[in-house]
């Protein structure tokens, strides 16, 4: 199931429309830039400063004066720099962009943005992970945030989900309960940025509902390669409206076209003290190369009628549907293009609400989804300091907008006009409602009957925990079970009370899989679980293949990242000639040397590295390439750095390829040739192979040769 792009070059034609419209949200936000050069500093009032060094005083060595307004005014906004970081999603890295839809779906939704392929509507995206601070790393296990806003012609769409198509729980009263057990455990403020405590897998254990996330989350979609590797779900079931009024419901999907990659679990661990920038880094430094992430669109779209023609219930955000059963329809792609300019400006302050919709889309009942839409707007409150966090630039809508609402803290709009009221006479009446329409009309809610007892109650179909939980294991290859085996080993043998672990292994486990749980429970040195404390329900879909990352793979190498080791006397053609290969693939290489000073090829060339091997380590890259040249590889030879360098790519099961004398390497390092560990006496000779290598991800046939290998 190759992630493919669709050819979308017969919409040329409306190019000049695309770009004034993709523009408008890049002038409105360029209307509050700043660029400094060549200008005079001030205050913030504008007084021009003379001296910014020193602050005023009584005398050379008296002491400072109350009446100095400039320090005052820079140190009082020094103490208010800071707002209150996101309670979830603190860390994260965000980059503008556009989206673009393949063909008018009028049959499904009436949303202008959904039904003109010639228009770019401009986005913005934010990528995050879930338990840690601002200041945590990129790698650690987690759920990642993919949250993105549309500046639509009509109004804000956000767009906020995952990079996992569930959730932990159903019913959104549960969300500070799940919070408070995966964040840092309160006596003591450890562990940052992790789940592996005895609070989270207290809370899980005791909480059925969260078994099928907490099995994707000890999955490998936990520990992505980069953003630009992960899908992205909307997680819930929204509705879609035409504008005959008619309803289906949809589930949103964002297929990166990087395909779906993740990091060995060793890599994540040491990326996250060597680098904890990593994503956020290689996400920037993409863009400001021109290799923009791309991602495609895709729907699956349900029938009201089939509402409940499932075997779980559809408005339950424990709950994907199987792409065998609803596949996933392609509609448009988004790529990012553009680096923010001002992290906390941009960033930091972006506002991400459920409850920015447009005409054409709709809510459901999901009760996770309706807690959701009061929660996301009353956080903004608090983060950005009142109700006119919609005015900052980078939440402003790309139209215009009108009403009565007025004051509050950091209001931006000068409203003229006597009337902060509708209706009204004053100002003749205006701004006025805007009638339903077709198209172009005033939101009008769905009209879904509604009624019922009030009580506080799950419905009996949200009542299965573990039929889906199970699905995903069976979907899984050999490779990916062992990973999530190793993962639920290594979070219970942190958790300090046994019975803990016992109650996870014995109660949500082994009504999972008893492979699962047995293997753990080995690992954890607990007894077996005899078998499942539920019956086990007969589901028709035993497998989806759709679920597995094996089968998400891209179509070439673009965007990868290669190490090209050199050093002094390495073959310079050697280095060309792969390097016009990566170039052509669109893929990306680095030239690594033992220290960070130019090395002197064999034909007497000058070569400056990109970085030194401890400053660009392997675990930044994808692969490895290491030129021939005699004195190169005895001085790779005598290296343990450079020799920890290769034996590490290894064992990350990274393709290593070897030129020339370079290829004693693996023999010094006793390297059991595979698929992935090419040698020949020229570039040339291997080139096609170590792209096809590269292009699998890794050498999954070395796994178990690897873990022989000390760390």
């Amino acid at each position: 199931m190759a992630v493919k792009k669709k050819n979308i070059s017969a919409m040329a034609g409306t190019d000049t429309r695309d770009r004034a419209n993709l523009n408008r949200k890049t002038e409105q936000l360029d209307a509050f830039r700043d660029d400094a050069t060549g200008q005079a500093l001030t205050s913030n009032t504008g007084t021009r400063i003379s001296d910014n060094q020193n602050s005023l005083r009584a005398g050379e060595r008296g002491p400072s004066l109350l009446e100095d307004f400039l320090l005052r005014e820079k140190i009082t906004h020094f103490d208010h720099e800071r707002i209150p970081e996101r309670v979830v999603h603190a860390r994260g890295a965000a980059a503008h962009g556009y989206f673009q839809v393949y063909e008018p779906l009028s049959e499904l939704t009436k949303a202008d943005f959904l039904n003109e392929p010639g228009k770019k509507t401009p986005v913005f995206v934010r990528f995050s992970t879930v338990q840690g601070p601002r200041g945590s790393a990129d790698t650690v296990r987690d759920v990642r945030g993919f949250a993105v806003k549309f500046y639509t012609d009509e109004g804000n769409f956000d767009l906020v989900g995952n990079n996992m198509p569930v959730f932990f729980i159903q019913d959104a009263i549960k969300f500070p309960d799940f919070v408070h057990a995966v964040k840092p455990e309160p006596h003591n403020e450890i562990p940052t940025g992790g789940s592996a405590h005895d609070t989270f897998w207290d809370f899980v254990s005791l909480t059925p509902e969260s078994a099928h996330m907490v099995l994707w989350t000890m999955s490998d979609r936990a520990i992505p390669v980069t953003y630009r590797t992960m899908q992205g779900f909307g997680v819930h079931t929204f509705r879609l409206i035409n504008a005959e009024g008619q309803s289906v419901f949809v589930k949103f999907h964002w297929r990166p076209a990087s395909g779906v990659r993740s990091l060995v679990w060793d890599e994540a661990q040491k990326l996250a003290g060597k680098d904890p920038d990593f994503h956020r880094r290689s996400l920037w430094d993409d863009i400001e190369a021109g290799d923009y992430p791309e991602w495609e669109l895709g729907v699956q779209v349900i029938p009201e009628a089939d509402e409940y023609a499932f075997e779980f219930d559809l408005l339950d955000p424990t709950k994907l549907v199987p792409e065998e059963l609803v596949p996933v329809r392609v509609v448009g792609k988004m790529v990012l293009n553009r680096n923010p300019d001002n992290f906390f400006a941009e960033t930091e302050q972006a506002a991400f609400q459920m409850g920015n919709i447009v005409p054409g889309i709709d809510f459901t009942n999901d009760p996770l989804l309706q807690g959701r839409l009061f929660s996301y707007t009353d956080t903004q409150l608090l983060r950005l300091g009142g109700p006119n966090f919609h005015e900052l630039p980078i939440n402003r809508p790309v139209c215009p907008f009108h009403n009565s609402q007025r004051d509050a803290p950091h209001r931006q709009t000068i409203n003229k006009g006597r009337a902060a009221y509708e209706p009204n006479s004053i100002d003749g009446g205006w701004p006025k409602e805007v009638p339903e329409a077709p198209r172009g009309g005033g939101f009008v809610s769905y009209p879904q009957a509604v009624s019922g007892v009030k009580l506080r109650k799950r419905a009996d179909s949200f009542a299965d925990h573990f039929s889906q939980a199970t699905l995903f294991w069976n979907s899984m290859s050999e490779v990916e079970k062992a990973h999530i085996i190793a993962a639920y080993s290594f979070e219970l043998g942190k958790v300090e009370r046994v019975f803990i672990r016992e109650r996870q292994v014995s109660e949500i486990l082994a009504n999972i899989d008893m492979v699962l749980a047995t293997e753990v429970a080995k690992n954890l040195g607990l007894t077996p679980p005899n078998g499942p404390t539920r019956p086990t329900l007969k589901r028709k879909l035993k497998a989806s293949p759709a679920l597995s990352q094996m089968n998400l793979l891209p179509d070439s190498i673009a965007s990868r990242k290669v190490a090209i080791l050199i050093a002094d006397g390495v073959e310079s053609g050697d280095i060309e000639h792969i390097l016009d290969v990566l170039r052509k693939q669109g893929a990306s290489a680095k030239l690594v040397a033992p220290t960070s000073a130019a090395v002197t090829a064999a034909n007497g060339s000058s070569l400056t590295p990109d970085d030194s091997m401890k400053g660009l380590p392997s675990i930044a890259f994808d692969a490895v390439f290491i030129p021939g040249g005699a004195q190169a590889a005895k001085q790779f030879a005598e290296d343990g750095v450079a020799l920890h360098y290769v034996l590490e790519a290894y064992k990350h099961l990274k393709t290593i390829a070897l030129c020339g004398s370079a290829a004693d390497i693996a023999g010094q390092l006793h390297l059991e040739k595979d698929a992935g560990l090419l040698s020949a006496g020229k570039a040339a000779k291997l080139s096609a192979d170590f792209v096809a290598s590269i292009g699998k991800h890794r050498v999954w046939a070395r796994e178990e040769k690897a873990k022989r290998i000390p760390a």
